[in-house]
This record gives C-alpha cells, structure tokens and sequence, in this order.
C-alpha cells in the first residue's frame, strides 16, 4: 500500500470503530462523500487489499512490448548512434515505421545506458533582440569551419544564410574554407532566388571587412578604406551591412549551425557521404527543405521585403 491508501484505512477504521464520522474522513482523504461511502464498503468486503487502485502491478496497455523495444535499441546502438533523442524519433516515424513519442524513446535509451548526445547546460542570459517583421529585411550569413564527414576526414567549411524573419535557410553549401568566393556565391543565390534583401547582418571576416592598416593616398583622401569585393559587391546592390561586435551579437546563426553540427552530421553520416559535390547534393535535394519544413516559422507581417533585381 502507498501513504495515501495507509492513511485512508486508518481514517476509515475510525469511523468503523465510531471514533469519526464518514463525512469528516472524505474532507480528510480530499474525495466527495460518494467516493467516501463506496471506499468504506470496500474495505469491509475485501479488507486493506480494496483500497489498493486496481491496475497496481498490471502492465500498462501502452506499454511497448519487448520486441519492439529491442528493435529501438539496436537501431539507437547501430544505425543512429549520432542522433539525438528528438532527431532519432524523427526517423524511427518517418523511416522505420516505429511511431512512438520523444519521451518513449528518452526513457527506453536512458534506462539502457546511452547517455544523451550532449549534456544541457544552463542558458546564459542575452537580451534576444526580436526578429525582423518581414522576410528578407535582413539576413544573417557565416561560415563555420568544422570536421563534418567525420573525426576521420579533413575539415571543410559550411556557409549558410538565414532570413532573419523566419529562420528559414536560404541558402548552404560546403566548401574547403571560408573565403570571398563563398560568400559572393552566397550571394548570387539569394538574390536569383529570393531577391536583394534589405541588409545582410555578419562578422568581421577578412573577406567582409577590412582589417587591414594600408591605406592608399586615395583612401587617405576619402577618409575611408575601399571596400572588399563582398563590401563591393553589397554596396552595389544598396544592401546594408551590419556588423557584429561579438558572437552572441549574431546568435541566431550561431544557434543554426549548433544545430547543423547535431543534425547534419549524423544525416551526413547516414548517407555514408564523404564528398563535399555530394554532400552539397544532398543539401540541395533534401536537408534544407526538410530543415525549413521542421524549424522554419511564419513571420509577423506577411508582405515580403525583397526587393527585385532590376
């Protein structure tokens, strides 16, 4: 017996030895004096064991069976074993035919000693700045360097962009490093496809800003460096950059790739893709339409502030 159902036999047994009344006793076990009534008679035809709840020891009939347990299990240690708990029942529904829900698959891999992919830690406190009202107002880019076909293959560089408005990614590739060519090619396909957006917010990258002291007599008497040929390039199209100061200063494209460098990788490693030609395949064909389908979110005005390239 639980607390709860000893301290209802012993209130019970006071009012059967006249000790308290039966109305007294419901208020005390908090139940309407119906309940009291039907919970008294139980103990007088079954004992202490009637006021045990019924389904006490029974399996519950959502339980998952053994079998299928196991199958999650295998494909947990085998197939998925870089997915994390929301991602890998993203697969088991979508590719294995398993529907089950995020804290199913939780407390199945918790219980048999796989740990979660990356432990949580307590979130600093930033100042969120709030999103942009309408689609393409402004759009975040960067580029991350980072191993991602694998601990075993050499390291490459992912550019992204997203609309600020939407989290939507416009636009990803791979290619070896991060470089002027990246992301004029950023660039070229934003504009083909969505249109000149308002201002495009970044870092202070060499290929975005010049970092360097050798000014020319002619930039001495403009008072100003030329720009670079991505500077060059925003400026010719009236699109306003905007710098950030620190890395927190642009955390939504940071918390993107946090979020790439989770999924990505353990979908890359899936299609046992090696090649960045192939890779840039499978981003074109399918992540990032499924990522915008999942994580994309509708923006607060909907006339769109693209403009068209004239």
């Amino acid at each position: 017996m639980s607390q709860k159902e000893r301290q209802r036999y012993h209130l019970l047994q006071m009012v059967l030895g006249g000790k308290n009344t039966l109305k007294d006793a419901g208020k005390r076990m908090e139940v309407s004096y119906r309940h009291a009534k039907r919970l008294k008679k139980k103990l007088i035809t079954e004992g202490a064991k009637g006021l045990v709840h019924g389904n006490r020891g029974r399996p519950s009939p959502k339980a998952l069976n053994r079998e299928l347990a196991g199958r999650i299990i295998e494909l947990s240690q085998n197939k998925y074993t870089n997915f994390n708990d929301t991602h890998f029942t993203e697969k088991l529904n979508e590719i294995e035919g398993i529907t089950v829900g995020r804290d199913t698959v939780r407390r199945l891999r918790r219980t048999n000693g796989i740990k979660p992919k990356r432990r949580r830690r307590p979130k600093k406190h930033f100042k969120r700045r709030s999103r942009k009202p309408q689609e393409g107002m402004m759009v975040l880019w960067d580029g991350s360097p980072h191993k991602w076909f694998g601990k075993e293959e050499p390291p490459c560089c992912l550019m992204a962009a997203v609309d600020d408005a939407t989290g939507r990614l416009l636009e990803a590739f791979f290619i070896p490093y991060e470089c002027s060519f990246g992301y004029l090619k950023l660039l070229n396909s934003i504009v083909s496809n969505y249109g000149i957006p308002v201002s495009i917010y970044q870092d202070r990258h060499s290929a975005l800003n010049r970092n360097d002291d050798n000014w020319t007599i002619e930039e001495q008497l403009a008072g100003e460096q030329e720009p670079t040929q991505v500077g060059g390039a925003l400026q010719a199209l009236g699109i306003t950059p905007i710098f950030a100061l620190s890395p927190q200063a642009k955390g939504r494209i940071e918390r993107l790739f946090g979020v790439l460098q989770d999924r990505l990788i353990a979908e890359i490693e899936l299609t046992e893709t090696t090649e960045i030609d192939e890779a840039n395949e499978f981003l074109k064909n399918f992540f990032i339409e499924d990522h915008n389908r999942r994580f994309g979110l509708k923006p607060e005005l909907h006339q769109r502030a693209w403009r068209t390239v004239a």
